[in-house]
């Protein structure tokens, strides 16, 4: 369950800080840097104590100076009671250091593999963490670390209970496409008093697939092409041959409407039409080709093509793909897309 945090009021500048830029900020760079190269990349984390971190959080700072107020109270009063509750706050604080400690240390974390994801979404990243202990563990929390200072974590926080499983989600999002690793993922309790904060880091293995984003709205369709002489008639009744059809314009005659495709494509939810395109004389294949998608920006074309593909497949249609450097021959189908997706992503 994922918990919810209203955003704070941007920070003010620290002392030392000129214009918003502090002179520490690339050390603090160089050091995250060091300190990530650090941890071996594994897609599971059985948490020791070696890889376990703990400190006071501010309340628990607060109070070993109550304790020490106390403390110090007490001596120059002679005051027993002022001895015995001081001593009881101090057991009470190491007992809960003990627990929080022992609440994260044991776990393991496992990252299920990541599914591909369009640029501008978020891309989910599910956690499951598995406890061996015979008591359950709470307040566990599971974030994307993100290393700039004041920066918010949004935080996934479960229970894990006892000999069991739990599992959340957090999400991140890429800010371009390709195949991108998995960021450095934290985790965190504070239970059961608040007083100490005990943490870990980790750094998954795994590599997600980022696409680029289609555009919107979407071009119509390119013309087909020729098709090649010797490459058959073998598929001549394939509902994903592009044997002219083309996207529904309005004014099209009913009977050029291709049915047996509406009737698909209302099944699956969306109302795309096709229809016959009596000006094409001869057999025709539909190449999505990026060099030719009649935008200036590269990436702009990549999108434009993207939103091609897609469109294509919720048509059921055969389709090609051609990319700097490589080609996909026509096909249909959800393999076929995602592999052309996938080469659209790296090229």
């Amino acid at each position: 369950m994922a918990g919810t945090a209203t955003r704070p009021a941007a920070p003010k500048p620290l002392a030392g800080v000129v214009g918003g830029f502090s002179p520490l900020a690339p050390l603090r760079r160089r050091f995250r840097a060091w300190w990530e190269g650090r941890l071996k990349r594994d897609d599971t984390l059985t948490l020791t104590q070696r890889n376990v971190y703990i400190v006071p959080t501010g309340p628990g700072w607060m109070l070993a100076v109550t304790l020490l107020v106390l403390l110090v109270a007490s001596i120059n009063f002679q005051l027993n009671l002022g001895y015995l509750f001081t001593f009881m706050l101090a057991g009470s604080a190491a007992i809960g250091m003990h627990i929080c400690h022992a609440t994260l240390r044991g776990i393991t974390l496992h990252l299920k593999p990541p599914q591909p994801q369009f640029m501008g979404t978020s891309a989910a990243l599910e956690v499951q963490l598995s406890s061996l202990r015979t008591t359950p563990r709470y307040g566990i929390g599971v974030a994307v670390h993100e290393p700039e200072a004041h920066a918010e974590h949004h935080w996934a926080w479960t229970d894990v209970p006892a000999q069991g499983q739990a599992t959340v989600q957090v999400a991140f999002q890429p800010q371009r496409r390709g195949l991108h690793p998995v960021p450095t993922l934290t985790a965190e309790t504070r239970f059961p008093m608040g007083t100490f904060r005990v943490w870990t880091y980790w750094r998954p293995a795994s590599q997600i697939l980022v696409y680029p984003a289609p555009e919107v709205p979407a071009a119509p369709l390119p013309p087909g092409e020729p098709r090649a002489a010797g490459k058959g008639s073998a598929n001549s009744q394939g509902i994903g041959e592009f044997d002219g059809v083309r996207a529904y314009r309005r004014g099209d005659p009913l009977k050029l409407v291709v049915w047996k495709k509406a009737a698909k494509s209302l099944g699956s939810g969306t109302d795309d039409l096709v229809s016959r395109d009596a000006q094409q004389s001869q057999r025709q294949e539909l190449w999505l080709d990026v060099n030719k998608a009649n935008l200036p920006d590269p990436e702009a074309r990549i999108s434009r093509v993207t939103a091609w593909v897609l469109q294509a497949d919720r048509l059921g249609l055969d389709y090609g793909l051609r990319v700097p450097g490589r080609e996909i021959a026509p096909g249909s189908g959800a393999a076929h897309r995602m592999q052309c997706l996938e080469a659209l992503a790296l090229c």
